[in-house]
């Protein structure tokens, strides 16, 4: 085989690798995007506007948030749901979710659309002004 043959074949091997490569981000963010999906499907079922906090017991931000979440629950029954996962004893949530550090929060309106995203700690007067930015409307419900 020739010189000029082999080169030919490298070149068409690093393409099919390289095409390989794409396809397989492509299919894993196709897969992602219909994680995105389901789970807000399940966010969908409150009915309510909802927050999903994605952290850890262990991690000093998100024990700073517990009390935090812990107070909204409590104050506003019936009105936010407040969810919290722990992805070091949940790790799959950490891709379905699609987060990158932790605490991750996730605001939702009451559809079960995603309307933003947040990294790092966020006080409460933050969360409850966010969604106030957002148009949602966390007044107690009579």
């Amino acid at each position: 085989m020739s010189n000029k043959a082999k080169k030919t074949l490298i070149v068409i091997g690093l393409f099919a690798a390289i095409a390989a490569v794409v396809l397989a981000k492509n299919l894993r963010y196709k897969a992602d995007l219909e994680t995105a999906e389901n789970d807000v499907k399940v966010v969908k079922d409150s009915a309510l506007p909802v927050l999903v906090d994605l952290g850890a017991d262990k991690c000093v931000p998100c024990k700073m948030m517990k009390p935090i979440l812990e107070e909204l629950k409590a104050e506003l029954t019936g009105v936010l749901k407040v969810e919290f996962i722990d992805v070091w004893k949940n790790p799959e949530a950490g891709g379905e979710y699609r987060i990158r550090v932790i605490p991750t929060q996730i605001f939702y309106d009451s559809s079960g659309k995603e309307l933003f995203r947040h990294e790092g700690f966020f006080s409460k007067d933050d969360i409850l002004n966010k969604f106030k930015e957002l148009g949602v409307d966390l007044t107690k419900r009579k």
